[in-house]
């Protein structure tokens, strides 16, 4: 049923005019709505056929005598909760968005892709592929008023979209966190006179240990008083191990030799990842009211200490050269299919799309929240931010390359080894270095806290969404969120054992890989674009904007988006190459089965719950087709979408089948 664009504020209006004059009836658990006969005449419920609900909410509900339409929340629905002020979602969206992969990853791809050439193909994926699912997600959420399961209810045909997003979720939620834990441990290492990870007369290090490397003497064959431990010549030195990856692979991770050996617990850890989850669900437990509060610090602190650390990184000795070497041009770069494959991942990864958290974030919009400026706002604050932290990073990396003699390109690493090997290295050489390292790592913790607590927040509201009214509990969400926490804590136990880095490498390449995420994105533009429709759903944003889009949205949803999603996701899967840890251990085949089915459970939602609704369906298959892609609508479209929507189909609560109330225009 094709619907015409209406001023967002036309049926609210009348709507709000007309409760003045109609007598509202009583649902059982929220307020009624008035009925529209102003625009259409009242819309009388003619049928009412559920499954029982149970409860307050059931099928009783009707017109008055003056023909007034029961509504509010769905029967057995409660009224959803909405930000206390806007800016909590945007703050909330940028603590999600803005996160560790801004920091340690954007850089490196710049530098490693032909510096500020790189900009050319990250900016146009961002203006053909970012922005419009970003936007997409956002949209969506504060539409159907739903977490990343329930808002597929606009095509319940692909209600496996919702699971699949929080499968990924839940894996990236259970994994995510051990680069909180880790930064922890190191945040808590940094209260001491001197740095644990800066000497060599430790326990945990070995004879081959070695502060200062000074490649560039080696030109006569020796190497004479530059090590703490006597006189090395420069094949021993090829040997030789800097405290710092000491302190990492030997006292943190404590590694073994492979996946197959787990080892022993470090306890240290488990602590830390321990307190790390209580900070977690003392920042969700409440809901937004509490997580929009929480935000605006740990949103907002990473960008002091980032602006910090740049005055001090430009004032050190080789800061100048490291920042060329970050935005230096490499014109030849862009004829390479890697470079804008490298920029189309980052964008997906950086903007945190195909995970969920962004539709439930957006769900508890006001409906005429405008959601188009704000997608707009939060990406240009989001790149802005990846291009900021490079100036960081590479100021110190320069300095860095500077004090060892060896070129920048030796330092300057992606991922983990820039957080908690390059980087610790790094503040170690400068004065004061304890305190610039509790600096960096309190900013570490902060940009992958508030990314994980709105995870875990996205998870819970799509679990929640599940379970309507008739499931009250009075302290449900806490329960929910303590669940969630827990369980992913017991599978996190296994990340804190000497075989832990291997697990996480494993999660970290398989279950919220690029494939992952460009697989679900694909899907999410082909569903609004071609099975519930572009136009329709643009209608849709302009009901609750006041305004219709800019027509490139419709575009890049329909075609640019998915050839671009599909391009690069093909481009992955012909370049497959098997798991490797530092270039040297390959991984088990049983290991690789693990990682395929950790992706698989995720991508296989898809086609499989498709199959599952069609084949469970009666009629034909167009018949069937037609029923499964009507739109399930929630009880909030009454109130801004009943003047010209003659029959609504209203969910049946904690079930997926429907309830069909037909509404008529009677004069």
């Amino acid at each position: 049923m094709e619907k015409q664009a209406l001023p967002a504020s036309s049926c609210s209006l009348v709507l709000l005019e007309e409760t003045k004059k109609s007598s509202l009836l009583s649902n059982g658990g929220g307020v009624g709505y008035p009925h529209a006969a102003a625009a259409n005449g009242s819309l009388v419920p003619l049928t009412a056929a559920t499954e029982g609900s149970g409860g307050s909410g059931g099928a009783g509900a009707g017109p008055d005598k003056k023909g007034a339409v029961v509504t509010g929340a769905v029967p057995g629905y409660p009224e959803r909760e909405t930000w206390t002020r806007q800016m909590d979602f945007i703050m909330s969206c940028v603590g999600f968005a803005v996160g560790l992969g801004n920091v340690w990853r954007f850089p490196y791809l710049c530098y490693k892709n032909g510096g500020g050439v790189f900009l050319i193909p990250y900016l146009l994926i961002v203006f053909v592929g970012g922005i419009p699912i970003f936007f997409l997600e956002i949209a969506l959420g504060q539409f159907m008023k739903a977490g990343s399961i329930n808002v597929w209810n606009i095509a319940p045909l692909f209600k496996g979209l919702g699971y699949a997003s929080m499968v990924i979720v839940f894996f990236c939620n259970t994994y995510y966190i051990m680069v909180l834990a880790w930064g922890f441990y190191y945040l808590i290492k940094s209260f001491n006179s001197t740095l644990p990870w800066s000497t060599c007369d430790n326990e945990w290090n070995t004879p081959n240990c070695i502060v200062s490397f000074r490649h560039q003497d080696c030109n006569n064959g020796t190497l004479a008083n530059i090590t703490n431990i006597g006189n090395m010549t420069c094949a021993e030195l090829a040997n030789a191990r800097s405290p710092i990856i000491e302190f990492w692979e030997n006292k943190v991770l404590n590694i073994s030799s492979g996946l197959g050996e787990p080892g022993h617990f470090n306890w240290e850890l488990m602590l830390c990842l321990m307190a790390v989850w209580v900070m977690v669900y003392f920042c969700v437990w409440k809901g937004v009211k509490s997580t929009g509060k929480i935000v605006y610090f740990t949103a907002t602190f990473p960008y002091v200490v980032l602006i910090i650390l740049l005055v001090r990184g430009v004032t050190l000795p080789g800061a100048y050269t490291g920042i060329m070497y970050y935005i230096k041009p490499d014109w030849s770069k862009l004829q390479e299919a890697q470079v804008w494959i490298d920029a189309g991942t980052q964008i997906f990864f950086s903007y945190a799309i195909g995970l969920g958290a962004l539709t439930a974030l957006g769900s508890y919009n006001r409906f005429n929240n405008d959601c188009y400026k704000d997608a707009f706002v939060l990406a240009m604050i989001n790149s802005g931010t990846s291009f900021f932290a490079g100036f960081v990073v590479f100021s110190i990396l320069g300095f860095m390359a500077a004090e060892q003699g060896v070129d920048i390109s030796q330092v300057a690493e992606s991922g983990p080894g820039l957080a908690f090997i390059a980087y610790p290295k790094a503040v170690s050489l400068m004065p004061v270095a304890p305190l610039w390292a509790a600096l960096f790592f309190f900013m570490l913790l902060l940009l992958g806290l508030d990314s994980q607590f709105v995870g875990v927040e996205g998870f819970v509201t799509g679990i929640l969404d599940l379970f309507p009214g008739r499931y009250y509990h009075q302290y449900k969400r806490e329960i929910a969120v303590a669940i969630c926490c827990l369980l992913c804590f017991i599978i996190d136990l296994s990340m804190v054992t000497q075989g832990g880095m291997y697990v996480f490498q494993l999660f970290d390449y398989y279950s919220a890989s690029g494939m992952t995420l460009l697989w679900q994105a694909f899907w999410e533009c082909i569903v609004v674009a071609w099975v519930y429709g572009a136009d329709r759903f643009m209608d849709d944003v302009a009901r609750m904007i006041g305004y219709r889009p800019f027509p490139w949205m419709k575009w890049c949803w329909s075609f640019i988006t998915p050839c671009v999603c599909l391009g690069i996701f093909m481009f992955h899967l012909f370049n497959y190459k098997p798991l490797t840890y530092n270039n040297m251990y390959v991984y088990p085949w049983w290991g690789e089965v693990i990682g395929w089915c950790m992706a698989l459970s995720s991508m296989l939602c898809i086609p499989v719950s498709v199959l599952y609704k069609l084949f469970r369906a009666k009629g034909t298959f167009k018949e069937r087709w037609a029923h499964l892609t009507t739109p399930v609508w929630g009880g909030h479209h009454l109130e801004y979408m009943a003047p010209d929507i003659k029959s609504l189909t209203l969910m049946s609560p904690g079930t997926d089948d429907n309830k069909v109330i037909i509404f008529e225009s009677v004069m």
